[in-house]
């Protein structure tokens, strides 16, 4: 998705932290992660972490840390083999752009964007626009949708 601000992070934060505890727990970080088609068991997700739940800070850097090495992935920083690399990180791009185009009809739509950010549990009223927008902000051919080129320039440029 777009670049993720402060807010934008501190919105997500408070509906994953359902109990409302000021906390993140792995069982509420675990279910944001299956939901968008990652599967970790809650020891892998601890091992990850290192703790049993976050508070919004650490899930800040935990978000950056995310980040972090996707760019080191994406740079080839570790071992040399950078075609693995590309190659592990377009099939991520393809199972994420896969997460959205909820009609397979190879493209992502707002209303496609709004249905996922529903069941993940980070829609308001307040982000129709904000849908749009993204939308408009990486649609380069301005069909009103975003293509899977598009949606890979978008979430490369997110986190580079």
């Amino acid at each position: 998705m777009c670049p993720l601000t402060a807010s934008d992070l501190q919105r997500i934060f408070e509906k994953l932290d359902k109990n409302g505890d000021g906390f993140l727990s792995l069982e509420e970080l675990n279910m944001l992660l299956e939901k968008t088609g990652f599967s970790y068991s809650i020891e892998e997700l601890e091992s990850l972490v290192g703790k049993k739940s976050l508070d919004f800070g650490e899930f800040l850097l935990f978000y950056e840390t995310m980040l972090k090495q996707n760019n080191g992935e994406e740079e080839g920083a570790s071992d040399g083999n950078e075609s693995d690399e590309v190659e592990e990180v377009e099939r991520d791009l393809v199972k994420a752009f896969k997460v959205f185009d909820l009609d397979g009809d190879g493209f992502i739509t707002c209303q496609e964007l709004e249905c996922v950010l529903k069941r993940l549990g980070m829609w308001d009223e307040r982000c129709g626009k904000d849908c749009s927008s993204m939308i408009c902000s990486y649609d380069t051919n301005f069909d009103g949708k975003l293509d899977f080129q598009e949606f890979k320039n978008m979430m490369l440029l997110t986190t580079s």
